[in-house]
């Protein structure tokens, strides 16, 4: 008989000492309700805001066995922290999502049950289809997104609706494959995690799902990230 499923969520934290506690009831919650076996890693980049001392405490709170922290020695990106964070990973399935409650951790069932409804090596959450949306934007940074993903769609025609979009479960086996491909570590991360599985051939579902701007702290989204992002859709057009 097959051991039951774990799910481990790799959580980056940079500056989310507000959010870390109610991101991490809410995630304990639906994942207990639901009896499944789970874990937190939170990936923290030398957070100056006492966001590790937090995690201490919730370590505390629920148990070493579920709630682990694995810090950094300065802030390095999204990429490499959770290459960092595979590493540590005990369950056979891996859930990358942001600690800012832009992704509400009520879809995680959503995202399990549709994996396992055809067996999916990937299950993305996407604002861009059926009941998806994003609250919080405004109409330029909506356009931007938008345009983003549309830019990305045409050029690259991965098949998705939301490239960028960074609350995803991965098969821990598949996650593994693909972030040992992908290059960049940046802004274009996620997108060309997800090119990248398509070309080799692995399944992907899409859950609509509401996407919320952060509440508490400062969004880490520019001009700057704009330009690379068009500059890493076309490196993967050349490459993938």
């Amino acid at each position: 008989m097959s051991s039951p499923d774990k799910y481990s969520i790799i959580l980056p934290t940079y500056n989310e000492r507000t959010n870390l506690p109610i991101i991490t009831s809410l995630i304990a919650t639906t994942l207990d309700s639901a009896n499944l076996s789970w874990e937190l890693l939170i990936i923290d980049d030398a957070s100056p805001d006492g966001t590790q001392a937090i995690a201490h405490e919730l370590i505390g709170a629920y148990g070493s066995q579920k709630i682990k922290l694995y810090p950094r020695m300065g802030k390095l990106g999204l990429g490499t922290a959770y290459v960092h964070g595979l590493q540590f990973a005990t369950g056979n399935f891996v859930i990358i999502m942001d600690a800012d409650f832009s992704h509400h951790p009520k879809f995680i069932p959503k995202f399990i049950q549709m994996q396992k409804s055809k067996n999916y090596d990937i299950v993305t959450g996407t604002r861009y289809a059926g009941d998806g949306g994003v609250y919080g934007w405004d109409f330029k940074r909506k356009l931007v997104s938008r345009g983003a993903n549309l830019f990305a769609s045409v050029v690259l025609r991965p098949g998705v609706s939301d490239l960028t979009g960074s609350f995803r479960l991965y098969k821990k086996s598949v996650l593994e494959r693909v972030i040992r491909e992908t290059e960049s570590k940046g802004y274009t991360f996620q997108m060309e995690m997800m090119v990248r599985a398509k070309a080799a051939g692995y399944s992907v579902a899409e859950v609509p799902i509401s996407f919320v701007d952060r509440i508490y702290g400062d969004s880490k989204l520019g001009g700057d990230e704009i330009v690379e992002y068009a500059k890493g859709v076309m490196n993967l057009w050349l490459k993938v």
